[in-house]
């Protein structure tokens, strides 16, 4: 029963999300409508990225201070593994929601070209892992490639497409989405939704770790 406090906050913040976000009532906002419930999962999928790949990098770090702990290594991997989980499932959302308020969903908007060339360079870090065979190569190599990879993400994700025209808000000259579009009944759900998201992310990485780890000791 260790930490089982925050499975059960996440369960019950999930389904207050779930509820919250497709019952309560939200502001009727020209071209946005409906779509603006979508808050309640793009963005906060993207905060739980966020978060997710920095644990990720720093377990690389504490692998490359402490080669002796494998674990560490586990650790990043299962992090770097969840946080591209949630960067495609936010890649996802944020076509659908697109669609509805740009009219396709895939425009080319330098934020959505980022995002492709962000995930697909933490995607090579899985390609990197399946080529060598030592797992201490395997692993010091990967630690630093991660390191690599998670430093690309401020460039490519808040730098790049807020020196050129973007769609997206807070970019491109743009407002931020929640300076004038969210109100405070909004607020209510959006920021539970940013801890449910993370700690579902954080559960899957315990799970993955352990699984991961059963089948080291095994294989030894």
């Amino acid at each position: 029963m260790k930490y089982a406090w925050y499975k059960i906050l996440t369960v019950v913040l999930l389904l207050y999300t779930f509820i919250g976000g497709f019952f309560l009532p939200v502001p009727r906002l020209p071209i946005l409508y409906e779509s603006i419930r979508n808050t309640y999962f793009h963005i906060p999928m993207w905060f739980g990225m966020m978060i997710i790949f920095t644990a990720s990098a720093a377990f690389s770090g504490l692998y490359l201070r402490q080669p002796n702990d494998p674990k560490n290594d586990l650790k990043a991997e299962s992090s770097a593994e969840i946080g591209l989980l949630f960067g495609i499932l936010g890649t996802i959302t944020g076509a659908l929601w697109a669609k509805y308020t740009w009219g396709e969903y895939w425009s080319g908007d330098p934020k959505q070209n980022a995002t492709a060339i962000f995930l697909l360079i933490y995607s090579a870090y899985f390609v990197l892992r399946g080529s060598f065979d030592g797992q201490d190569k395997k692993a010091r190599i990967s630690a630093v490639y991660n390191l690599f990879a998670y430093a690309t993400m401020i460039p490519l994700l808040f730098i790049l497409p807020r020196l050129t025209d973007s769609l997206h808000p807070g970019n491109g000259g743009n407002p931020g989405f929640g300076k004038y579009d969210m109100d405070n009944t909004m607020r209510l759900v959006f920021y539970p939704a940013i801890v449910a998201w993370t700690l579902l992310g954080v559960w899957i990485i315990e799970l993955k770790v352990r699984i991961k780890t059963l089948n080291t000791t095994q294989n030894d």
